[in-house]
């Protein structure tokens, strides 16, 4: 295929050489080469099939610019478009409009001059095409006179396939004026077989003058190849159009009719009035026709939850009802006012999904754009609308559980008094626009409170208006719920969605409801008159829920006792105890529709309803006011409530615990809507809350005096004269329970499990704590006060914990989370046996020495009023003043917080030695240094008590380290770690204690404080036979043993003890076994001559310690 192409730019000027002249200036002609450049853009529209663009070019907009104005004109040129609709079997979209081609571009970068043609050789058999790239330097020629002028270059492309010859493809003959890079692309077709030469031949001569320029460079050349991806079920849009009309890619946006949707077979979509608007011919049969687009948002989310093929949810068809879809949509298509002066459909869904959501979170979105709801119930998904709805169900005491309906209201300054919906308009091409809709009279009465609402898929100002409106007027009106249990049999009838009339009789002020005795056609006997007062100049009807579960509603004609007679026959006779409901002009039933219905896993089912109005439909769509149902007669005075009783409690909310209070009273109910009760504690100022029930729980409360006010209201606000009562709360000032079933057992030689019953105190259990003291005292007279804590304290919830196994009495105490401990000591004595082969090296104790307590103290010092080491003040005796108003010398000012001692002498084993038993011994008593006997003027007759109060605010521990090396050296020591008793390793020990007091009048005192140092008997022994050689033989053993130091034991005094086994002695033959040391032996196997043999023998050795 040859193409000839010939651009005509500005040419030269005319006129020779002339005589007789004036000078002038040179002149410059302008550029008239541009350089043009096209951008390819595939949209994915929408999952297919869809119906098209509404309106052809008309519905293409480019930064908001139609490609085609309503006249038929283009606002763009240079474009190509090619729409897809989504098919299954549509075509792919080609160039130039296709966007998917993959494209390699290969750089030539070669000047082509005349008689020297230029040629490159593709072999991908897989590219479709090729685009030539030719660029121009500059394009220009200048004058004698000095013009700058346009100038003309012409140039062909010429194609050979597999070798065959070369054929022009194309001639191009360019002429302009550019002085600057222009550059052109040439798009060649591939139509032969591979390889393809491509060769580029300047037909024009080349310039011999530099006054003359026309270089052609052939740049480069883009193998390019179609993807011819068709993209089936997907709705495509390409483009392609020129980069002079754009600085970047515009934004694109499409008006299109989207997705085609099953509709019934009776169903015509309106095309011209109404767009997308669905009416419906005759009666339909439950068929479909074929799929097409509307605005119908039953049907389209009826198709959301068919498909599945790619997008939808994929329900089975048959487990969805179809007549639910087809009543919504006879709703949402019935024709309402617009607010402009015309109509339109009730409710229309146009709305882009583009994101992945859950299942639910989309079904609940599209369903609220025509007020529904959908659940799944008896293994099918159901579809409810709030609309103008007949009652369904027939609710009274007699079939509600202990005839109890509870009502909850909203409070006023939640109500929202106007709304801005925000919805989509065509005219600003689908950008949100707001509707502002008010309740004047409520914005008088309390001011703005907006709230703003998102019209979900909403290109209507008067569908967004509607919404608003609904919600101001729901707000306001429908403010009331009702909940309430039902039996089995009810719960599975009832459902949400369905409207229902609730006979309360103690909102009704009488009885309207109860069961069927027996039934004809036209009689009902009712199970009792009592409380039944209806006058027939009311218009009495009588509703009775049949045996098909429907509601048939009758006018009475006579009442004799419990027998009612109706004016027109039932269509069949009511089964016995079937559901009847009384209204007359004065007294209605109460209707709400329900919201929820719950298992409450007791054979009961809960429901939730809210408040419903048949008017307030025509008050949204026709600004009409809305009517309210007469409901009762209740005009007289409650009685007083009587019997107030509470009972205190804790409960955890979060991770903290708080006092709250049950409080109940009792009364008749009759006439009453509700209970208003106040309180408060101490002087606070009182809290009022509501309540249906004789009953409530108060919460966030705390020690102090409960004052209590209650009142009864009737349905019209008046109300019973005020029963008080006063309570006294504990709150969490009362001390925890002790601790109980307190046991110990050894896990090991070394550490015991305590275990107790878990804390009944709530405090405890959350945020409190289980302390573990110590007493070394073995006679039962320790106390939490005069012992310490054995480790930190644990959780309040716990029941048991590891502890170190000692000698002593083990206490325990609860505190809960205010630190309040228990009030009784909780405790398990423990006498350890004398250990069976243990060899006790040291008993060492500081009080026991002379003077007691020598070591290094800080901040204690040794009492010797009490004998006793303990925390010294925090004054300067050079601080005091006055002596005499000094009742202790020895505690100036307030006691220190902690104090430190260490032992006097450190313990040297002289070597390292592992698995040494340290036990310690400690015995301690807390005390008021203020609070002493001698202190005391008042008469004793007049003390409440001798001890003094419990302290419980101070400890004491004591901490060891231990060195390897020559303490008398420079040593390096371990950290120091708690003592309690367990083994050791180690050359030298120090010991030291830690004495603390967390309040300032609170002091410790330490009676005894010690250890004891045992060692494990060892055995060691050869491992293998040891020959004993001709001379005397020197056995090492394996580890040393410790055999005691001058100042530990004695030097030797526990030498090990040595056996041998020698092997094959002769006659006359004996062994010597001498020097036995902590690390060896020597042996001598002799002879009767006394001479050394050489025998084998295994020895074993019994001593104390493992040398490290």
């Amino acid at each position: 295929m040859i193409e000839n192409f010939h651009i005509q730019g500005a040419g030269g000027g005319g006129g020779g050489k002339g005589g007789g002249r004036s000078s002038r200036t040179p002149i410059e002609a302008d550029d008239t080469l541009q350089s043009e450049q096209f951008a390819n853009v595939l949209d994915l529209l929408c999952e297919g099939e869809i119906q098209g663009l509404d309106d052809g070019g008309r519905s293409i907009f480019l930064d908001d610019t139609p490609l085609q104005n309503t006249d038929g004109s283009f606002n763009f040129q240079n474009f190509a478009i090619v729409v897809r609709n989504g098919t299954q079997g549509q075509s792919y979209i080609p160039a130039p409009a296709g966007a998917g081609n993959i494209e390699s571009e290969q750089n030539v970068g070669v000047k082509v001059v005349n008689g020297t043609p230029i040629t490159r050789q593709i072999t991908d058999t897989d590219v479709d095409r090729a685009r030539v790239t030719i660029n121009i330097p500059a394009l220009q020629r200048i004058t004698d006179e000095g013009d700058i002028l346009g100038h003309t270059v012409s140039f062909r492309i010429d194609i050979q396939y597999n070798g065959g010859g070369y054929n022009t493809y194309l001639s191009d003959t360019i002429s302009g004026k550019s002085s600057s890079l222009y550059q052109r692309d040439y798009i060649i077709n591939f139509d032969g077989a591979f390889p393809v030469d491509i060769r580029v031949i300047r037909t024009s001569a080349n310039e011999g003058s530099t006054k003359k320029s026309s270089d052609i460079f052939w740049s480069a050349y883009t193998e390019i190849q179609d993807e011819k991806l068709r993209y089936p079920n997907s709705a495509l849009m390409g483009l392609r159009f020129s980069a002079k009309q754009f600085s970047s890619v515009p934004a694109r946006k499409y008006l299109i009719r989207g997705m085609k949707v099953k509709i019934p077979s009776n169903a015509t979509v309106d095309t011209t009035t109404h767009l997308g608007r669905i009416t419906y011919s005759g009666t339909w049969d439950g068929t479909f026709q074929a799929a097409t687009w509307t605005n119908d948002p039953a049907w389209c989310l009826y198709d959301l939850l068919i498909d599945q093929r790619r997008y939808g949810v994929g329900v089975d068809e048959s487990t969805l009802d179809k007549f639910d879809f087809f009543s919504v949509s006879q709703y949402c298509n019935a024709l309402v006012d617009d607010g402009k002066g015309g109509q339109e459909p009730r409710f229309s869904l146009n709305i882009l999904i583009n994101s992945r959501d859950e299942v639910y979170n989309v079904i609940q979105q599209l369903t609220s754009v025509f007020r529904g709801i959908a659940y799944y119930g008896a293994g099918s998904l159901v579809l409810r609308q709030d609309k103008p709805t007949d009652a369904q169900y027939l609710l009274g005491p007699a079939n509600v559980i202990d005839g109890l309906f509870t009502y909850t209201g909203t409070a006023e300054k939640t109500r929202h008094t106007c709304a801005t919906v925000g919805w989509q308009s065509y005219d600003n091409l689908g950008e949100v626009e707001y509707e502002y809709v008010e309740d004047a009279e409520a914005v008088a009465k309390y001011g703005i409170i907006n709230k703003d609402i998102r019209a979900l898929g909403c290109y209507s100002q008067g569908q967004a208006h509607r919404l608003g409106k609904w919600t101001l007027l729901s707000e306001k009106n429908l403010t009331e719920s009702c909940s309430f249990a039902v039996a089995i049999d009810s719960g599975i009838v009832i459902t949400p969605g369905m409207v229902v009339d609730i006979a309360d009789p103690l909102r009704a002020g009488t009885r309207r409801s109860g069961r069927v005795s027996s039934a004809t056609t036209t009689a009902i006997t009712v199970d009792s008159d009592t409380n039944l007062s209806v006058t027939l100049t009311e218009n009495p009807t009588i509703s009775v829920m049949m045996p098909t579960g429907l509601v048939e509603t009758k006018s009475i004609s006579s009442i004799s006792g419990t027998v009612v007679t109706v004016s027109s026959a039932f269509s069949e006779a009511p089964s016995a105890a079937a559901v009847w409901l009384i209204q007359t002009t004065d007294i209605q039933s109460q209707q709400f529709r329900v919201v929820s219905v719950a298992d409450n896993n007791d054979g009961t089912v809960g429901v939730t309803a809210l408040a419903y109005n048949e008017s307030i439909y025509n008050a949204v769509e026709q600004d009409v006011s809305l009517t309210t149902r007469d409901i009762t007669n209740l005009t007289g005075i409650p009685a007083a409530v009587t019997d107030i009783n509470g009972t205190e409690f804790l409960y955890q909310e979060g991770q903290t615990v708080h006092t709250g209070f049950d409080l109940s009273w009792s009364h008749a109910r009759l006439n009453v809507n509700e209970f208003e009760v106040k309180y408060r504690l101490d002087d606070d100022n009182f809290e009022q809350v509501t309540t249906a029930s004789p009953s409530i729980t108060l919460r966030a409360l705390r020690a102090g005096t409960l004052k209590v006010q209650i009142i009864a209201k009737n349905y019209l606000g008046k109300q019973s004269e005020t029963t008080t009562a006063t309570f006294e709360l504990v709150g969490k000032t009362a001390p925890p329970a002790d601790v109980q079933n307190l046991s110990i057992e050894a896990v090991s030689q070394n550490t015991a499990r305590l275990k107790w019953d878990q804390a009944v105190d709530l405090d405890v259990k959350v945020g409190g704590k289980v302390h573990v003291r110590h007493s070394s005292l073995t006679d039962g007279t320790a106390t939490f006060s005069n012992s310490v804590d054995l480790i930190s304290a644990i959780p309040g919830s716990s029941t048991d914990v590891a502890v170190p196994l000692l000698e002593g009495e083990y206490i325990l105490k609860f505190a809960d989370d205010g630190g309040r401990l228990s009030t009784n000591d909780t405790s398990v004595l423990v006498d350890i046996p004398d250990s069976v082969g243990l060899q006790g090296l040291i008993t060492h104790r500081e009080d026991q020495l002379s003077p007691p307590f020598p070591g290094t103290k800080t901040n204690c010092f040794y009492f010797a009023d009490e004998t006793a080491l303990t925390l010294e003040g925090s004054d300067d005796i050079d601080d005091v003043t006055d002596f005499d108003t000094i009742p202790v010398i020895d505690f100036l000012g307030d006691i220190e917080s902690s104090g430190t001692y260490l032992f006097q002498n450190t313990v040297d084993f002289g070597v390292a030695v592992s698995s040494i038993e340290l036990r310690r011994r400690f015995v301690t008593r807390g005390f008021f240094p203020s609070d002493r006997v001698d202190a005391r003027t008042a008469l004793i007759d007049t003390w409440e008590d001798i001890d003094g109060g419990i302290i419980q605010n101070v400890n004491a521990e004591m901490y060891v380290r231990t060195t390897n090396d020559d303490p008398a050296g420079t040593p390096t020591y371990s950290a120091w770690i708690p003592f309690n008793s367990g083994s050791f390793s180690g050359r030298a020990f120090q010991f030291k204690a830690e004495l603390t007091s967390n309040k300032v009048d609170e002091n410790i005192l330490i009676d005894q404080m010690g250890y004891e140092a045992l060692l494990q008997p060892r055995f060691d022994h050869s491992n293998a036979p040891i020959a004993s050689g001709t001379s005397t033989k020197s056995v090492t053993f394996n580890k040393r043993f410790f055999v005691g130091t001058a100042s530990v034991g004695g030097l030797n005094t526990y030498l090990p003890s040595v056996g041998v086994v020698v092997q094959n002695l002769g006659d006359g033959e004996r062994v010597n076994v001498s020097n036995v040391s902590a690390t060896g032996f020597d042996l001598d196997v002799l002879d009767s001559g006394g001479n050394n043999v050489d025998r084998n023998f295994t020895y074993a050795a019994n001593g104390y310690g493992r040398g490290i």
